[in-house]
């Protein structure tokens, strides 16, 4: 049984506020009342062999075997009040304690019959409100991990089983993945490397470009050069993706028709359009595309391909120039070395790449729009394997035909190149050239692919490729069947991931708060204008219980450190266990033996009251 402690003289001792001795009052009251209880159940006729009802009797009600202990191995002004029944001995410290493994004693017969059972509040010892990784998830990184058939992506975030320091807190890979793209989101311009800039375009500033200005004018599929920026709004200070093209007029204001549908249209495979407006801010007349910004994205194109001698988002490397010939067996040997040097995608990753591809596609074409940028180098690869369809309705105002009285008139036009640019991109992935999407390579590109892929894979992108007049994205569902479930599947297991890793980060909240909570309590005697507030009553003993946490030294007195240990007597206080705990001073003149409920108490109506001097309404 673990001791309870009483000062020997209240000038060394405990302060008169204390807990104490209204605890030691209250448990000698209820040892009494629970031993006079038990002992009326007993009848003085009954004998050894008569059937004795069994009775269970805890130590603390062994009022009569309590027995004074004074160590006399070192001077102390304490006096060491401990119950003694059955006990074992150990001296720590040049104290001498007693304490039995035993919770109860039980007075028992053959009846069998359990009656005016009493027992101590089972404590535990090992309190913490995290449970550790489900053992669903543990199957999910199995799922995910490389080595799976079914695996998506090489980076599932596992925990290492082994390696006990991890069990707390967020994997180290999705951590870093995360801290990397908060340092990008939170990057500032550098006016020495980008003088140019303006500090102010119309709501935005704190412009960062977030792409090199290249040494040559790039061929896009658009007559004008474009840059793209990093930027904070003004008002609100979120974080914006600004596009812009340089030197353009807006020579019609119907295209704004096609922006505002733009505007309405989210999914989540597609970069949301914010606004568009014009601006004078860069030295001449631009027009900018605003978008929710997405950091540490990159292109399909930067991604999966060599991007040399680029020509709207494919490549050319027989020839600088695209017209001339190219003989059948330098196509085919080139096609074979790039897939080669690249390596060859998974099939899932490609199948992956298509449904995200084509759920985007549906939506848009269900809201009477077409992409028109379906090439790689303007599909975005945000993280684990997911796309994004960016800069949409850019060619719908920059390359507007204003002779056309209804901007809605050529959408079905143009909806038929969005499924034949979604079959070159499906085959340059398939192939892993860019070469591959030729017309005089396709033939030779489809042979490659039917040798590494299934004929389900080959059969979509003919039909994408075929010269039917009118294909819709819905007859694509057959084709990908069942994998739409495989790749729900995959989802499903990465969130079940992402969940484990939230259920940590909660814990931690919760620690953080109430270290918050005990820093703002501990060593605080400004309190009212009373010195002596943070050394009485409650407020003692929480200083006694921060020093048992943190401030634990080893017996040559260096100090001790063990993030178990703080972890879970924090873990048990935020509970409120009846455990007890023993504090000591500073100086070992003060032993306080309390429950965490009663230190949980303690630090709520501490903390209740610098609440309500504060003049706050709620307790956070």
């Amino acid at each position: 049984m673990d001791p309870m402690f009483l000062p020997y003289t209240p000038v060394n001792g405990v302060p008169q506020e204390s807990k104490l001795a209204t605890y030691m009052k209250r448990s000698n009251d209820v040892s009494s009342t629970l031993l006079s209880k038990n002992l009326s159940s007993l009848s003085i006729n009954d004998s050894i062999t008569s059937s004795l009802k069994k009775v269970q009797i805890s130590l603390p009600e062994l009022a009569p075997l309590l027995t004074l202990i004074l160590s006399c191995n070192r001077p102390r002004t304490t006096r060491f009040i401990t119950y003694k029944s059955h006990s074992q001995k150990e001296y720590v410290g040049g104290t001498t304690y007693f304490y039995s493994a035993p919770s109860t004693v039980a007075v028992a017969t053959g009846s069998g019959g359990v009656e005016n059972s009493v027992s101590t509040a089972a404590s535990s010892s090992g309190i913490t409100m995290y449970p550790g990784t489900p053992a669903h998830v543990k199957a999910a990184l199995v799922h995910l991990s490389p080595s799976s058939s079914t695996a998506v992506t090489s980076s599932p975030h596992p925990t290492p089983a082994n390696d006990p320091s991890l069990s707390y807190y967020i994997a180290n890979q999705l951590r870093l993945e995360v801290q990397h793209k908060n340092n990008l989101t939170l990057a500032q311009p550098d006016p020495e490397s980008c003088p140019d800039l303006p500090l102010e375009v119309d709501n935005y500033h704190e412009l960062v470009p977030l792409e090199v200005a290249p040494s040559l004018p790039k061929q896009h599929s658009i007559p004008y050069t474009t840059s793209t920026y990093k930027a904070t709004h003004i008002k609100t200070g979120l974080r914006y993706c600004l596009r812009r093209v340089h030197g353009f007029r807006l020579p019609n204001s119907k295209c704004m028709i096609l922006v505002d549908m733009w505007k309405k249209l989210s999914h989540s495979n597609i970069v949301q359009l914010r606004e568009v407006f014009t601006t004078k801010s860069f030295g001449d007349q631009s027009i900018v595309f605003v978008y929710d910004y997405h950091p540490d994205s990159e292109t399909l194109l930067s991604r999966h391909f060599s991007t040399a001698d680029t020509i709207n988002g494919y490549t050319d490397s027989f020839s600088s120039n695209p017209n001339a010939p190219r003989p059948y067996s330098h196509s085919k040997n080139s096609l074979l070395r790039q897939q080669h040097s690249n390596g060859m995608l998974s099939e899932t990753t490609i199948w992956s790449y298509v449904i995200q591809l084509t759920g985007a596609l549906a939506v848009v074409h269900a809201a009477g729009l077409a992409c028109r940028s379906l090439d790689p180098s303007k599909v975005l690869h945000t993280g684990r394997l997911r796309l994004r369809i960016s800069s949409p309705a850019v060619q719908d105002v920059v390359l507007f035909d204003c002779s056309v009285s209804n901007p809605l008139t050529l959408i079905p036009h143009y909806q038929q190149e969005d499924l034949t640019a979604l079959g070159k991109l499906v085959l340059a992935l398939a192939c892993r050239s860019l070469i591959a999407v030729q017309r005089d390579n396709l033939q030779t590109s489809l042979d490659l692919m039917s040798r590494t892929y299934s004929s389900d894979l080959r059969n979509l992108v003919i039909y994408l490729l075929s010269n039917k007049q009118v294909r819709s994205v819905v007859e694509l569902m057959p084709m990908i069947g069942a994998r739409y479930y495989s790749q729900l599947d995959t989802v499903q297991y990465h969130n079940d991931i992402l969940h484990s890793e939230l259920a940590k980060e909660m814990e931690n909240g919760r620690l953080c708060r109430l270290m918050v909570k005990l820093a703002t309590i501990n060593e605080r005697p400004e309190f009212n204008m009373d010195p002596a507030w943070s050394e009485t009553g409650d407020r003692y003993m929480l200083k006694l219980f921060r020093d048992h946490v943190f401030h634990q030294v080893t017996e040559d007195g260096r100090p001790y450190l063990d993030m178990a240990h703080v972890v879970h007597s924090l873990n048990k206080l935020d509970a409120g266990t009846n455990e007890k705990v023993c504090l000591m001073s500073r100086d070992e003149q003060s032993v306080l033996v309390v429950t965490y409920a009663e230190l949980k108490h303690c630090l709520q109506q501490s903390f209740a009251e610098l609440v309500a001097s504060a003049g706050m309404s709620k307790i956070h």
